[in-house]
């Protein structure tokens, strides 16, 4: 096994075919259909099924997969942190964002990058606090703002900030301007999927206090949840990022749970197995000391809201 082979293997992999990666390569047919066979040999295992619309993963290729992109991009970091150890920072710094983050931090974190940066360029992904540790782990990204509900196995973090969860609900709404978590059960809830890290928050808040939840429905985009508040099947548990983020500009309830309060700790995390380059170890300190001011000037917006 080799990088070629590797490198041959996830660009078919990722683009289902093979003509596909032979033009982004810039490479003979032949001569990857070569190489992932020789793969394919040398571990003695059928990583793709040919199908006539180009091919797709097998189980084992769908593994192959995950830590090839880990170890290509780790050859890849090694070899430009030997350059920058001439001088100037130049590479590819992956940062993934938890929605809530990317909604207010994205354009200002990049426009930062770029001014300290210059020649280095910077990628931005945007996912739930779940896969964001696992895409730490594979090495798929050098960083991420996430939720904090706990140890992540491999992923090292770091506290930056908490968010308050508020009880949302349609604008007009019989609902008083704070209530104790106990009282929560009296609102059907419109809540994501348990995979998602809000729900997981406020699920653990409720079992410590032996709450027993009134789930109405479960839908993980935020955008539908408001509308559904809108149209009156229910509440939800959110940061007012999401509310201040809705493109309808829509005005809701807002109610304040105390007795106690649920908060969503968000987190710098990076992978503990996967060394950072010195453009990444740079570009982490850079987001650290970005991110405070921006989520604080959020929460200006934040207290317009409610006042």
């Amino acid at each position: 096994m080799n990088l070629d082979q590797l490198e041959a293997f996830v660009h078919v992999a990722e683009l289902s075919s093979f003509t596909r990666a032979a033009a982004i390569l810039d490479r003979p047919q032949p001569a990857l259909s070569r190489l992932v066979r020789q793969l394919e040999v040398d571990l003695r295992q059928n990583l793709l099924r040919r199908n006539g619309r180009g091919v797709v993963l097998t189980e084992a290729g769908k593994v192959l997969l995950e830590h090839s992109k880990g170890i290509l991009r780790q050859v890849d970091a090694a070899q430009h942190a030997l350059k920058n150890l001439q001088g100037t920072l130049d590479g590819d710094f992956k940062i993934g964002l938890a929605p809530s983050v990317a909604r207010f931090a994205t354009v200002s974190l990049v426009r930062s990058f770029h001014a300290q940066f210059p020649q280095a360029k910077i990628t931005v992904s945007e996912g739930l606090s779940s896969y964001l540790g696992e895409w730490l782990a594979m090495g798929r990204i050098d960083a991420a703002i996430l939720y904090d509900t706990g140890e992540t196995p491999l992923v090292d973090k770091r506290p930056l900030f908490s968010e308050e969860m508020f009880l949302i609900s349609r604008a007009g709404a019989d609902v008083p301007s704070a209530i104790p978590l106990k009282a929560l059960p009296r609102y059907p809830l419109i809540i994501p999927g348990r995979q998602h890290t809000i729900r997981t928050l406020v699920e653990m808040c409720a079992a410590e206090r032996g709450i027993q939840l009134q789930i109405a429905l479960e839908i993980d985009a935020v955008p539908p949840i408001l509308d559904l508040i809108d149209e009156g099947y229910g509440h939800a548990v959110l940061p007012l990022n999401a509310i201040l983020a809705d493109p309808r500009q829509r005005r809701f309830r807002c109610t304040r749970i105390a007795e106690p309060g649920i908060l969503g700790r968000m987190a710098i995390g990076t992978s503990n197995q996967h060394p950072l380059s010195r453009l990444a170890t740079r570009a982490v300190a850079m987001l650290e000391s970005e991110i405070i001011p921006l989520y604080e000037a959020r929460q200006k917006h934040i207290d317009a809201y409610l006042g």
